[in-house]
This record gives structure tokens, sequence and C-alpha cells, in this order.
């Protein structure tokens, strides 16, 4: 299989891989979106001509982020929606809520390396956050990514997944020592294999599914590992070139009817067989069918739950 290659790099902007795209008369929901890459990404999206939705857990900072991005688009009709991705019921409730085709999913909400904690329903809070809070959310908005016709999801993964496979037998550190960092890199190992699970299922539907690293930002998202970035000064991103590879995959005409693949830098990475000291490539297990049927199959029994 030929890797895609894209005329982008690390260093390019979420403007600059959407310029020349036309998204008029898209829909498209980011998650997570009042604060750090999820910010840029909405903004690109809407320079681009799409109606852009913020599901945002606090809906003062998504109404701020929405002004914000109008200001700077001139897209008066960002939406801020309530979604607390970790709550079946609030997930639920954003669903039913939507009307129309769906265009666009952003799976960008997301924690790191947090301390253990575990939502009411028992799950592990990086696991339930970044993959089966996001899962839920894919499955009830289907039958309205169906109804575009092309629609993509785009899941937004680390290189933190070379850390750790699903370990199927404890998803939750029942048994393990909690590890910040092990529970961070399955979660986000399950966040690629949904994109592999999602396209073998939806593909036929119309839509696709892809996922990616966004790189190094300074974010929020650093602030359980003492608020700062480990990665080299060189090799860290501004928001604006973190939301780069997400946008590129929402909207790049090379990604046409292609999906179960992960990208870094705006390219697509290479597989590796272990991990390296950069931190580049993704996992064989990452990428395995089998891995994403088993881990789809155990979500959907999670939700039943």
């Amino acid at each position: 299989m030929t890797l895609i290659r894209t005329p982008f790099d690390f260093g390019s902007t979420a403007a600059e891989v959407v310029a020349g795209i036309d998204l008029s008369g898209k829909r498209a929901i980011v998650t997570g979106a009042a604060s750090g890459i999820g910010i840029e990404t909405a903004r690109a999206l809407a320079g681009a001509g799409a109606q852009v939705t913020l599901a945002v857990r606090n809906t003062d900072a998504g109404a701020r982020t929405a002004a914000d991005i109008a200001a700077t688009t001139g897209r008066p009709d960002v939406a801020v929606a309530a979604l607390e991705v970790t709550d079946p019921a609030s997930v639920a409730a954003f669903a039913s809520t939507w009307e129309g085709p769906l265009d666009i999913l952003v799976n960008n909400a997301g924690v790191m390396m947090t301390p253990e904690q575990r939502t009411p329903h028992g799950w592990e809070l990086q696991f339930a956050t970044n993959h089966l809070g996001h899962f839920a959310l894919a499955r009830a908005l289907h039958d309205a990514l169906a109804a575009a016709g092309a629609a993509r999801i785009v899941v937004v993964s680390s290189t933190g997944h070379l850390y750790s496979p699903v370990v199927f037998d404890d998803l939750h550190f029942r048994f393990r020592p909690y590890d910040p960092l092990l529970a961070y890199g399955q979660s986000k190992t399950a966040a690629i294999l949904f994109a592999v699970g999602a396209t073998a299922r939806w593909a036929n539907d119309g839509i696709t599914a892809n996922a990616l690293n966004p790189g190094a930002i300074a974010t929020n998202l650093q602030r359980h590992v003492g608020g700062r970035l480990v990665t080299p000064r060189e090799r860290q991103k501004t928001p604006e070139q973190g939301a780069a590879t997400s946008v590129l995959l929402a909207t790049s005409p090379a990604l046409d009817g292609i999906g179960g693949r992960y990208f870094d830098d705006c390219n697509e990475a290479p597989v590796v067989d272990h991990r390296n000291a950069d931190g580049t490539g993704v996992a064989t297990y990452a990428l395995d069918p089998a891995n994403a049927d088993r881990l789809w199959e155990v979500s959907e029994a999670l939700l039943q739950d």
C-alpha cells in the first residue's frame, strides 16, 4: 500500500492546508473546540465555508470561542452545543438534537496522563474520554453522517499510542497498577483502531475515518504533566500548526474515499514494529483489523451495560 503524501509538512498551518477548498454547504462538528487545536480546527473549517458546531463541556467558553471565530472568519453561524463525552446521556442528548446531514465529525476532545480516575460507569477516564465517548458519539450520529453521502470522521490520536496497545483483559486498570502514560497510550491506540473499525463497517455508507498525531502543542492538555512540554522546542508546534493534520483529513481531496489510516505532519505515517526514539510511525497493533473488531465489540458491550 502506497503511503499518501501531500505538499504539506510539519510547519504547515490549518489555514494553509484548507486554502482553495470550498466547504460551502458542508456541516461540521468539532468536539473539545473551546481550547487548543480544537479552536483552530473549527476556525479553519468555518473559514473555508462550513457551518461548524462547537461541541464542548463549557458552553460559556464555547460561546466566547464562537464569537472569536465569527469575528475572524465572517461566519455568523458558528453554533455551540453542550457535550460531555464521558457521559452516555450527554452524548445521546447531543445526538438527538442534530438534524440533517453531517459532513465532518472531528473527534478532538481529549485528556492526557490524568491521575487515576473513573467515570460513574467505572470506566478509566482516559479510555472513556479519548475513545469510548467518541465511539458512542459517532455511532449516534451514523445516520446523519451517512446522509451526507461522503462524510469524514477525523480522530485525534497521538504518538503516545506507541507506549501501549489496548490491553483487552484489563482496560480499566483494575488489576495492573495505574500508570498515567500507559493509560494514555492505550486510549490513543483505541482511537486509531476506531478509525480502522469505522471505515471497515461504514465505508459502504459513504463514511470514512482516519486518525492522526497533531504533534506537540502547548495547550491545557499538559496540565497533568506540569503544564509544560518536554519535546525539544524545534519539534513543538503552534495551535495553528497542530490543527493542520486534522483539517487536512477533514478536507483534502487526496483523502476522498480513503479511511483506516494514520497521519503525522500532514502525511501518512509508516507502520513500525517498535517505538523509535523520535516517536515516528504507527504501531502495527494500532492498525490491526482483528484488534479493531475486538475493540468495537468490547466498546458496544460497555455502552450496553
